[in-house]
């Protein structure tokens, strides 16, 4: 029976995530397999990859071949590297405590590597984020000018209108009171 690591997809439509499984050549991709070893969600920028070192690491040394893509995984999280390095013990060129400090070296700069690209990604992130909110004040402030200035306009054309009301109300007084004023100086000579 030949064994294989591979993915088997799960999640919805355009939004795969995938487990890492150990399962016979045979079985269908979805279908029966031996042992989930972790998953790995490609959604995500960086990818999440959750997988078990321990259990995958087992079943490589015991001869499970893992597909073109879970070879990339396992690379990635170091299970090939801790294969290599055990071969080598096994062999007798480096010694156990020898082949443990070159692993957990390479561990802690892969973590930094990650840690390093999820910052840059986030520094990014923010960094639109920043610009949008820069631009949608600029528009905003455009919009609160242009709603100024119309009201200005509307209040300064209310003032000119009220101006030129209070104007023909004084001109149409003038003479009603001219007439007025007239009509008792008439009435004197009249009388006279």
């Amino acid at each position: 029976m030949a064994v294989k690591i591979r993915l088997a997809r799960r999640g919805r439509k355009k939004r795969a995530i995938y487990d890492v499984v150990v399962a016979d050549a045979r079985a269908p991709r979805d279908g029966k397999f031996i042992e989930k070893l972790g998953s790995f969600n490609p959604n995500h920028d960086p990818a999440i990859i959750n997988i078990d070192v321990d259990k995958a690491f087992k079943w490589v040394m015991d001869g499970a071949q893992p597909t073109e893509t879970a070879k990339k995984l396992l690379s990635t999280k170091g299970v090939l590297l801790k294969k290599h390095l055990q071969v080598g013990v096994n062999k007798g060129a480096i010694t156990q405590e020898d082949a443990d400090k070159k692993y957990e070296a390479w561990i802690a700069e892969k973590e930094g590597l990650i840690q390093k690209e999820v910052d840059s990604v986030n520094a990014a992130k923010e960094a639109d984020k920043k610009a949008k909110l820069d631009a949608e004040a600029k528009v905003n402030a455009a919009r609160a000018e242009e709603l100024a200035k119309k009201q200005n306009e509307l209040i300064a054309a209310e003032e000119a209108a009220k101006a030129e009301a209070e104007a023909t109300a004084e001109s149409a007084e003038e003479p009603a009171a001219e007439a007025s004023e007239e009509t008792p100086a008439e009435e004197e000579k009249a009388a006279e």
